[in-house]
């Protein structure tokens, strides 16, 4: 895929998903499922990494799947992986992404070891969609919670640590369902009727299994963060981001490729609203991060 330096405007925030934006975000979504393994053909498995040594990570959702494989690869490179297994350079630390007071300990637990954080690996997430809307103990969605809050609660929280590991990364997973988002943060917990979104998930649910032999397997699956967060060439294309004034991080494609991400994600006015509202949600002031920052410069 080719990719742009052009800047999206300034917009308010959508709360609609034109036919012309959903069907493309089908066509996308269908042909990544159908022909991921072709894209990616050119990449190894397992995927080659670098020597680690030193490296602290947190891996969150690190127990199964994608997680555990990205954990394991990590471990055989020689880093210190934070996870919920126990084993060679490896750390049990508790993490329940559907209780902020949780990921508000889990951060404390580490902040308090003093030690940098070079990577963190935002992994941990539900889709389950299929099945009744449920709420945390927060009072929030539990898809917007494990999804969304907790992972940038915790990012934020660990900012002090990612500090002191600079050159330090966040690696967020994500999928190409966001080319259907329509954000709303009036009603971030979704309990306004949105019958098109609400029922796209339920479709994909239904039909999910006769995609399988499409799909990749969590080794598969798992190279795209193993390269967000060891290849160099990352940082260099976040700074080429940088100079061009994208509002928007490096999006990696699952063939470890850089694409561009949804009109959406890149929405100026929609991303500001957004970002000020998960810090209201999580309790957080505005100035969240300077402060942080400003105590870090103090120590």
């Amino acid at each position: 895929m080719t990719t742009s330096t052009s800047v999206s405007s300034l917009g308010k925030e959508s709360k609609e998903l034109g036919w012309v934006k959903w069907l493309r975000a089908w066509y996308l979504l269908m042909s990544e499922i159908l022909f991921q393994k072709i894209y990616a053909r050119h990449l190894q498995n397992p995927f080659p990494l670098p020597p680690l040594g030193g490296i602290n990570f947190i891996v969150t959702g690190a127990t199964s799947g994608i997680g555990l494989e990205i954990s394991k690869q990590l471990v055989e490179s020689g880093a210190y992986v934070f996870m919920a297994e126990s084993g060679a350079h490896v750390e049990v630390m508790e993490l329940d992404l559907l209780s902020l007071e949780s990921v508000v300990k889990f951060s404390e637990a580490w902040n308090s070891t003093l030690r940098p954080l070079h990577i963190l690996i935002n992994n941990g997430g539900i889709f389950s969609m299929g099945q009744p809307q449920t709420f945390s103990k927060d009072g929030f969605e539990t898809h917007l919670q494990v999804n969304h809050l907790a992972p940038a609660f915790l990012s934020i929280l660990f900012l002090p640590s990612l500090q002191k590991g600079a050159p330090s990364r966040i690696v967020n997973m994500n999928s190409l369902m966001h080319r259907f988002c329509v954000i709303n943060t009036s009603d971030m917990n979704f309990t306004q009727a949105v019958s098109l979104q609400k029922d796209i998930p339920k479709f994909v649910v239904e039909f999910g299994h006769s995609y399988l032999p499409f799909l990749f397997n969590a080794q598969e699956g798992s190279r795209s963060a193993l390269f967000a967060a060891t290849d160099p060439d990352v940082t260099k294309y976040c700074t080429k981001l940088k100079e061009n004034e994208w509002p928007v991080c490096a999006y990696i494609a699952s063939s470890c490729r850089p694409i561009i991400p949804s009109r959406e994600a890149h929405n100026v006015g929609t991303s500001q609203s957004l970002w000020e509202t998960t810090l209201q949600m999580v309790g957080l002031p505005l100035d969240a991060v300077e402060e942080l920052l400003t105590e870090f410069c103090k120590l």
